[in-house]
């Protein structure tokens, strides 16, 4: 018997659409991934396309991205396991931000390497998909054409007339006894009443290309926490074009690495007058542990901070 999983695996895909989905995500300015980030997603995304998704384990990606050896142990170096994190991260920042309206979506599923595709309408190959949807839409309406034009003749047409004649007879005696009723006043705006934040690119401060990559992994981290955070509405940065709910919060900060310790200062900013809402510093010791792991423990602690806070920094409408 064969999985579900095994199936959708085997479904065809339109490896051109693929490649014009990729070199689109590649060339966004939304898409906050380093070099060797950018040829590892190229390479597992070609690999599959080519029937090679298979191979796409730690030890030859390993080999063939990040110019590893043959006597690499994915043990003892998780490089890896760490790009491919990170990697995940900028593809679902990208699809939040800018990449929603995109036709084919790009993922790496926790737990391997090989990617997968998907349309709007979530089959794996968006041409057949649709060629389908128009086959059954043709047939089932075909079907609803001819019974309901044996219907209408002998029972439409009476009922119609009949619907007709009620109507006129009860919409006078509606209105002569009914009372005017008063407009409905307007709701609420749901969304006006959510405070906004912009998460700001964090500085990395001393020049290392390890703090540009956390301070890059940390802010898409807060954007996805963030998001799932009740009554509040996160932007993306440079959005000139967007017209932002007030008040306006913007959220900054900067990351430097000295050996093996982070130190991190945070803070929140009124974007109307510059008032400091909010601040803090998070120092952290890196030995042991891999910036995936402490992005995603920073990340959730600044979150809760800004979420318990949010609704007193929030105006009072009275």
């Amino acid at each position: 018997m064969v999985s579900d999983e095994e199936e959708t695996s085997r479904e065809p895909y339109d490896s051109a659409a693929v490649r014009e989905q990729l070199e689109r995500i590649l060339a966004s300015p939304e898409f906050h991934a380093p070099e060797r980030g950018r040829r590892f997603l190229r390479y597992i995304v070609e690999e599959t396309l080519e029937g090679r998704s298979e191979q796409l384990k730690a030890y030859t990606i390993a080999q063939a991205v990040f110019a590893r050896g043959a006597s690499f142990d994915a043990q003892n170096d998780p490089v890896v396991r760490i790009e491919a994190g990170r990697i995940r991260r900028a593809l679902e920042r990208y699809y939040l931000v800018s990449g929603s309206s995109d036709p084919i979506g790009i993922t790496i599923p926790k737990g391997g390497y090989s990617p997968q595709f998907s349309s709007i309408n979530g089959s794996a190959n968006p041409g057949e998909g649709r060629d389908l949807q128009n086959r059954g839409n043709k047939r089932v309406g075909l079907e609803r054409s001819v019974a309901y034009r044996d219907l209408l003749l002998p029972i439409g047409v009476p009922a119609l007339f009949g619907v007709i004649a009620v109507l006129a007879l009860i919409r006078p005696l509606e209105a002569y006894f009914s009372r005017p009723r008063a407009p409905p006043a307007p709701a609420a705006s749901t969304v006006a009443s959510k405070v906004s934040i912009v998460v700001e690119p964090f500085a990395a401060l001393g020049g290392s290309s390890e703090g540009v990559n956390f301070a890059k992994g940390l802010a898409d981290q807060l954007l996805t926490k963030l998001m799932k955070a009740e009554n509040l509405v996160v932007l993306a940065p440079d959005r000139s074009d967007t017209q932002p709910i007030v008040p306006l919060f913007s959220l900054q900060g900067s990351v430097v690495i000295e050996g093996a310790v982070l130190h991190l200062h945070v803070r929140m900013i009124n974007a109307a007058d510059g008032t400091v809402i909010w601040a803090n510093q998070y120092d952290r010791q890196l030995r042991g542990r891999t910036f995936l792991d402490v992005e995603d423990e920073i990340a959730m602690q600044i979150a809760l901070e800004i979420s318990n806070r949010k609704q007193s920094a929030a105006p009072t409408n009275r």
